[in-house]
């Protein structure tokens, strides 16, 4: 069995894997990593561990070689199962190349936009041929509401909420519907966009906020919160075929 490993600023996201199926799936903060592995070994025979780390790995992997598993860190230069086309292939974000890996298990020889709504919203594309050939970043949900904070003197310091008003009447209301309409519209467009230039397109959901967004959302789009761990997984299995 395999574990998968997502490192965050604040949480990690871990995933046991039976081949390409997950059998467990579970969220702690960074300090509870170590027993959270002491659980699963005492469950589950992990022989490999693939991780992929956009806040600080370094208690994860202390942990991990205390118990002495064998294990990867996701990077650039780390055999992948699709042609990255970017332009500065190793300026592109360990867990955008996650997701792209996740793309071609689920869909493969088929157009896949994912679109992660965490931190930052990434767009993500590849095309039929298991090219990757870019996409587009922004502000994620949270972060537009801390611009507003801090880079004003007025505007307070708010916990997301949907609004599908688009008229608001105090300065609470006003911020939920700048946000919350404006990331569903800019959302919107990416898809019609790729969908117009590409034809049919699977567009995949996930990251933190996406149980957040999805019921605004076009009902064909594919929700999948696990969508990185199973893309860790796969190019864990695509180099050593565990």
């Amino acid at each position: 069995m395999n574990l998968a490993v997502d490192i965050g600023n604040t949480k990690v996201k871990v995933g046991v894997f039976s081949g390409k199926k997950m059998i467990y799936q579970e969220t702690v903060v960074v300090d509870g990593f170590a027993a959270l592995l002491t659980g699963v070994m005492d469950s589950y025979t992990i022989k490999e561990v693939i991780m992929c780390a956009t806040g600080d790995s370094k208690k994860v992997v202390t942990s991990i070689e205390k118990v002495g598993l064998s294990y990867t860190v996701l990077s650039q230069g780390t055999p992948v199962p699709f042609k990255n086309l970017y332009d500065t292939p190793q300026s592109l974000g360990v867990d955008r190349i996650a997701l792209m890996a996740g793309a071609v298990l689920n869909f493969p020889e088929n157009n896949v936009l994912v679109i992660d709504a965490g931190t930052c919203i990434t767009y993500d594309f590849k095309n039929a041929q298991e090219e990757y050939l870019g996409g587009a970043i922004s502000p994620g949900v949270k972060m537009r509401y801390r611009a507003m904070h801090e880079y004003t003197h007025a505007l307070p310091m708010l916990d997301i909420a949907r609004s599908e008003s688009m008229l608001a009447t105090n300065t609470a209301t006003a911020m939920h519907a700048g946000v919350f309409t404006g990331v569903v519209a800019e959302i919107d467009r990416q898809v019609n966009w790729y969908r117009t230039n590409y034809g049919n397109v699977k567009i995949v959901l996930t990251g933190g906020d996406a149980q957040f967004l999805s019921s605004s959302l076009k009902n064909d789009i594919f929700a999948d919160s696990n969508f990185l761990l199973q893309g860790l997984n796969y190019i864990l299995f695509f180099n050593t075929n565990q």
